[in-house]
């Protein structure tokens, strides 16, 4: 298991990206939040198997249909052993 926070760059604010975000996250059984920031990115923690991770950090590069995503910026990755307890939007 491994833990990903990645910062999202772009027009991610009132186009349903943490929504989104939180339905995919759901659809790979990963765990984690997202949320928005004062300066208009949007930053989530990942937790889960590698591949489902990975796979959601590509789905966040294109985002929901009215997102534009300039860049993703990788916080921190680490492995994971305390799981949070489901995905939520913060």
């Amino acid at each position: 298991m491994i833990s990903v926070e990645v910062k999202i760059l772009g027009i991610v604010q009132g186009v349903f990206y943490r929504a989104s975000t939180q339905n995919k996250a759901n659809e790979l059984n990963l765990s984690g939040w997202v949320r928005n920031c004062d300066d208009g990115s949007v930053e989530a923690l990942f937790q889960g198997n590698k591949e489902q991770v990975d796979e959601i950090i590509e789905w966040c590069k294109i985002g929901p249909d009215r997102a534009v995503v300039d860049s993703i910026q990788v916080l921190s990755r680490k492995d994971c052993t305390n799981l949070k307890e489901g995905f939520n939007i913060l």
